[in-house]
Order: structure tokens, then sequence, then C-alpha cells
């Protein structure tokens, strides 16, 4: 049985994890991590990582970028590895998550949707096909209690895409404040927040005469936490190194 650990356990992923894991036969919540210290079920909840008491095999963390320091240093101190699936971290913090992998396992990836996954593939294969004849653009959108945008996803999206197109392509964000013709070597990305919506996602190829889109919507934040605990049961017995979900596909 492996014993995961939840930080963020009292957030809304949180507990939709916590109900998943239930609900499993080969692993079990053994405790959690958050900020607000509310005991909702069988497991003890820490308000501090410092607080931990008993090593887990696995956490899986979908709390707040801010307590990413506390839980590389807990990991790296414990060798635990860590299944990374909260958004919105700055570029010094992602190569602090490179750094770290260099001594534990650690699974990142900006979306845990199976879907997003291949939505990533299939505009890396399209851009293999159009890239250079067509203009790109990334609209995303979320609820409104979404903070960060655009959204990691959407980042990730088109670091895909330009992969494809040696990287040297440029992002703008929004247009509002750009006062001229769209250049030639741009991806566009535009956020929209709004309600309840769980999340969105169109790559939109626009050439002459012709337009064509890949989208995702997500109806729930089931796919993210399945995700997540199918990424905490792959990475248990895995070496030091960086794993995403190309791997665990």
């Amino acid at each position: 049985m492996l014993n995961i650990a939840v930080s963020g356990c009292c957030g809304k992923m949180g507990r939709v994890i916590y109900d998943l894991i239930t609900s499993r036969e080969d692993c079990s919540v053994c405790f959690g991590i958050d900020i607000s210290g509310v005991k909702y079920a069988d497991f003890n909840v820490y308000t501090k990582v410092s607080d931990i008491e008993k090593k887990p095999d696995v956490i899986i963390d979908f709390s707040h970028p801010s307590l990413l320091d506390d839980l590389l240093d807990y990991c790296l101190s414990t060798g635990t590895p860590i299944v990374l699936a909260t958004t919105g971290y700055s570029d010094e913090q992602i190569s602090q998550i490179h750094k770290a992998s260099e001594q534990i396992p650690v699974f990142f990836t900006f979306n845990m949707s199976l879907g997003i996954n291949l939505l990533a593939e299939l505009a890396k294969k399209a851009t293999q096909v159009l890239g250079g004849q067509f203009d790109i653009e990334i609209i995303e959108k979320h609820h409104n209690q979404k903070i960060d945008a655009p959204s990691g996803t959407a980042i990730m999206l088109a670091n895909a895409i330009n992969e494809e197109l040696n990287n040297s392509y440029t992002y703008v964000y929004d247009r509002h404040s750009v006062r001229q013709k769209r250049g030639k070597t741009e991806i566009g990305m535009h956020a929209v927040r709004g309600g309840t919506i769980v999340g969105e996602h169109e790559i939109i190829f626009a050439g002459r005469d012709e337009v064509i889109s890949l989208s995702h919507s997500a109806s729930s934040k089931e796919v993210f936490a399945v995700g997540s605990v199918n990424a905490a049961v792959y990475l248990a017995d895995k070496p030091a190194g960086l794993y995403d979900m190309k791997n665990l596909i």
C-alpha cells in the first residue's frame, strides 16, 4: 500500500484527490498539509511542512507556489518523491524544480490531464506541417478565482509549439497595448476569466483563407486529480530525475 501525503489537502483539488485515493486499493492518504489545518477525514493535517512527523512514500502538491521552498527542502532532506501539480511558478522556481530533480524523483507538468498532453502532441504535429505559413494564437479560459494568467497550461502548449519552431517565436500576451501589425514570428496568448469554467484551451492556426483549431475542454477538476494520483503511483519507485506526462503515458 502506497502512503501518499497531500499538500493543499483542504482545497478543492486536495479534497477531490482524497476522494479518488480512497476509492483505490493500491494507495491511501497518510496525512495532509494545509495552512488551514482543517481535519475533515481520518488523517492528520499539518499546517507546516516542518511539522511532518513520519515520512510518506510520495507527496502530491496542489497548494500554492509559495510553499515550494519548504516542500523541496523536506523532500531533498528525506529523499521523498514529489508530484508538483501546482501552477503559477516563476522561472526561478522552475529552475529550482529542475535542480532538485537531480537528487530526488520529481514529477512536474503544467497540466495533469491526459487530454491536454495529447493536445500538446497534436499541436506539435500541426506545427510541423503548418509552421511558418500559419499564424498561431492560443486562447485559454478559466474560472474567476484563478490568479495566474496566462495559465501554465497555455505556456506549456506554447512551449511545445515553439520547440518545433526552433524556439524562434516570441509570445505576445494580449494586444491592447500593441499598436502595430501582427509579426510573423509571434504566438499570441489570451486569457479569459469568468464564472466556474474549469479549463478550456484552444490553439488556432490561421492561414490564408483557412483556419484550423485544436481544443480541449475540462468539465471537472477530477481529470487533473486522476492524473496526479496516477503520477504519484508511477513516481514512487523511480530513481532521481524529472518526469512528466510523457513518461506516464
